[in-house]
């Protein structure tokens, strides 16, 4: 089962027209849990420096510890999605997104599609929420 997760982000990561290439690691924790480690590039030179998550796909999936950090050609930070328990204040704590500028924000727990999606949206568009 795990693997057929491997599975959907490799293919996803393939499909992508707009990325240039990846370094994947997958680690299997047993059939249901598995640790994920990457870094993506993208076609203008910006990068998905690193992503990592600690997966458990028993119902419900959990996603045990996760990191998606986004930055530009220069090192500049973009975005970054983590729940690293740092920021307290924040009404999600401690699921977080770093923004552009050092601000902090509630977030919702992405998945690695979405924060490709918003990848492709920052490429094509130049925005950020």
């Amino acid at each position: 089962m795990i693997e057929q997760y491997f599975q959907s982000m490799l293919d996803l990561l393939a499909a992508l027209p707009f990325v240039e290439s990846s370094n994947v690691n997958l680690e299997k924790r047993g059939d249901l849990a598995g640790l994920i480690r990457g870094e993506v590039e993208f076609r203008d030179g910006s990068s998905l420096l690193f992503f990592r998550e600690l997966i458990d796909l028993r119902q419900p999936l959990q996603k045990i510890m996760y990191a998606y950090h986004y930055q530009k050609a220069n090192g500049e930070l973009i975005f970054r999605y983590d729940n690293t328990a740092h920021h307290r204040t924040v009404s999600t704590f401690p699921i977080h997104k770093h923004l552009m500028g050092g601000d902090v924000a509630s977030s919702q727990i992405p998945s690695l599609e979405q924060v490709l999606r918003e990848i492709e949206e920052f490429l094509f568009h130049g925005s950020q929420e």
